[in-house]
């Protein structure tokens, strides 16, 4: 029955119905079969769409509408540009249509995220009984960690190194020394860690070293190129000011040429009117057209823009050094960075200066002896002198003409200069400063050896023992403080004493000041005297609101901001108070007596008897010398007493006893 059947049916149908054998071949034949089905389907679906394309072929109509798209077809493959098209495409390989259809980011992503096949290969199976860990364990040697967060992982490891070492060894070997063994050797990796540790922070450190060496030449490249814009700007601000006087002077020849003119019309309507106008034209050139050398040479006593070089220079630079005075430096101040300078000594002379040039502007003379404190603010000058008067004086009326030097000689040396003298400008004409003086206080019966002024309030002090309430506007005085009758009233009222006045101070010195400095800020004054007491005053009430007891000698200046009160004394020591409770903030010392101190934003220098400016960082408490006898040993018998100094915003003046004005970035 099997032949039969093979023989009856076709060879397809009897594999189909024949059973399927053992072995191999059965294998292929039923992948056939499986694929049977799907040629069958194929096959018809292909006599389908024969038949169907042939019957619309063969239709009436449809024939001549599928012969017309095929010519239009024809038609347009012999295009150059789509022949052009289809070439290229069949020129493309499979990488750059891939490379046309993916995106770059794309690309990337898959390439870093390809696996070769040795990795997957090495992918452990399911089954293992080892995690991926375990192995990791497996293959490196037990080592203790190094660290403190690791301190049990490293006494557990070496529990582990010591138990190996005991099996090791000879089981005769007393436990003591397995121990110091297992201990010597974890010491040894402990050592060898460090090492490792300390090379990796030297190169920390010599990488930061790099880094700075780099930062510091990019801050002198910048330096450099600050300190070009400013000299530049200083150009263009002394061309703006030749303009300006160009301007003037051409407005004045053209006011007297006016002036000079005949009258438009020829005919007058009387004599009398004439007269008046000859009168008039009289007067007019006598008193108003005359042109002065002042009108002329009048400038503007400081630049448009401030200079900020200082701010960039190195802390303890050398700026200027002006040979002021042939006498001790008695009083300094300016009104700002590379501004307008005032100083006083015992020479009997006041000078004024401009810091940005170098050079004396002219001398404020009035006082009968010399001038002990003095103070600017703007353009307005108070100074205190032995005469017992207060003179007040406006430099915006000085005759100044920074230019004229420069006029006659091109090798003056820039305002910007590090070093500059009076002796590179002629001296200023005597009557630079004769507009200058406003008014006069006279009221104090001794020397005045202190004053501060705020708006229009000005306080004094004086040997006088007295201290003054002074108003600028009426220019006269409006109260007076008797120092020694509140002394009386404080120890009468502490009962500790008879009210007799008496220095508290270990520092017998017969030459201090009786008030050695004042401030006042609106109703508040704050006064240090000769027994080492600071004085807070209510000029409301003319009474003392609070004494600040903590100096043994004569305090010689003070300053104080809206928290602190920072006073200097003969007892070589600087204070720093707390306002607000009266108490000692914070105090150090230094080898001699304190005779002058100023506090910015920052710093607070002293001159305390050396060649040196003192100086204290109040931002990171450190202590610092600077001035010229920093790093000079050799010429130091040269080297003069530093007596005054001011700082503001980071620029230094101090003033010396051989009269010499230095100008120091701070």
């Amino acid at each position: 029955m099997a032949s039969s059947s093979a023989h009856d049916g076709s060879p397809s149908r009897g594999r189909s119905t024949s059973p399927r054998p053992l072995g191999p071949p059965e294998d292929d034949d039923a992948s056939l079969m499986d694929a049977l089905p799907d040629t069958r389907n194929l096959q018809a679906f292909g006599r389908k769409v024969t038949a169907t394309a042939g019957s619309l072929i063969g239709t009436e109509g449809v024939s001549q509408h599928y012969h017309n798209a095929l010519g239009e077809l024809h038609k347009e493959l012999r295009r150059p540009m789509l022949q052009r098209s289809v070439f290229s495409f069949a020129q493309t390989t499979p990488r750059d249509l891939v490379r046309s259809r993916i995106s770059v980011p794309e690309i990337q992503q898959r390439a870093l995220s390809f696996l070769p096949d040795e990795l997957l290969a090495n992918i452990p199976e399911d089954t293992n009984a080892y995690s991926l860990f375990q192995g990791f364990q497996a293959s490196l040697p037990d080592e203790p960690k190094v660290g403190k967060k690791h301190g049990r992982h490293n006494s557990r490891g070496q529990r582990l190194i010591g138990q190996a070492a005991i099996d090791e060894d000879d089981p005769n070997v007393p436990p003591s020394m397995v121990k110091l063994k297992n201990q010597k050797h974890s010491m040894d990796h402990r050592l060898e860690m460090m090492g490792v540790r300390k090379h990796m922070c030297a190169a920390e450190i010599h990488e930061i070293d790099n880094k700075i060496a780099n930062l510091n030449t990019m801050r002198k490249i910048v330096l450099e190129r600050l300190a070009n814009l400013e000299f530049e700007e200083s150009e263009l601000e002394q061309e703006m000011l030749e303009v300006d006087n160009k301007i003037e002077d051409l407005q004045e020849e053209l006011e007297d040429a006016a002036a000079l003119a005949p009258p438009k019309s020829p005919d007058t309507p009387t004599t009398g009117s004439h007269e008046e106008g000859t009168g008039d034209f009289m007067s007019e050139s006598i008193y108003q057209k005359i042109p002065s050398p002042k009108s002329k040479r009048r400038r503007p006593m400081r630049r448009i823009s401030m200079p900020i070089l200082h701010e960039h220079l190195e802390p303890g630079s050398k700026i200027k050094e002006l040979p002021a005075h042939n006498d001790i430096i008695t009083a300094l101040d300016f009104d700002a960075p590379w501004g307008t300078l005032v100083t006083a000594a015992l020479d009997d002379t006041v000078r004024v200066w401009d810091l940005n040039a170098g050079r004396c502007i002219g001398m404020l003379e009035g006082h009968l002896a010399s001038v002990r404190c003095l103070q600017v603010e703007d353009n307005i000058v108070a100074t205190g002198s032995l005469d017992a008067s207060i003179r007040l004086w406006d430099l915006s009326k000085a005759e100044y003409a920074p230019l004229d030097s420069r006029r006659d000689d091109d090798e003056m040396d820039d305002g910007l200069a590090f070093e500059n003298s009076e002796d590179a400008a002629p001296p200023p004409p005597p009557t630079s400063m004769q507009d200058c003086p406003l008014f006069s206080l006279e009221s104090h019966v001794a020397e005045v050896t202190a004053l501060h002024f705020r708006g229009d309030t000005l306080v004094s002090g004086s040997s006088d023992k007295t201290l003054r309430q002074w108003d600028l506007v009426k220019g006269r005085c409006v109260q007076t403080l008797d120092v020694l009758w509140a002394a009386a009233q404080a120890n009468a009222t502490t009962t500790t004493s008879d009210g007799q006045w008496r220095q508290t101070g270990r520092v017998t010195d017969a030459s201090a000041d009786f008030v050695g400095a004042v401030q006042v800020f609106d109703a508040a004054l704050a006064c240090g005297t000769a027994d080492g007491m600071v004085r807070l005053w209510d000029l409301r009430s003319g009474q003392v609101h609070r004494s600040l007891v903590g100096h043994t000698g004569p305090v010689t200046a003070l300053q104080f901001d809206d928290v602190h009160l920072v006073t200097g004394s003969l007892d070589r020591s600087i204070r720093i108070w707390d306002l607000r409770t009266g108490s000692i903030y914070d105090a150090y010392a230094y080898d001699h007596p304190v005779t002058s101190m100023m506090f910015d934003a920052r710093r607070i220098v002293s001159a305390a008897g050396e060649d040196v400016v003192k100086v204290y960082d109040k931002t990171d408490g450190r202590h610092w010398n600077c001035g010229p006898g920093v790093g000079a040993d050799e010429d130091a018998t040269s080297l003069s007493i530093i007596e005054r100094v001011r700082i503001k915003d980071g620029y230094l003046v101090e003033g010396r006893k051989n009269g010499v004005v230095g100008v120091w970035s701070c």
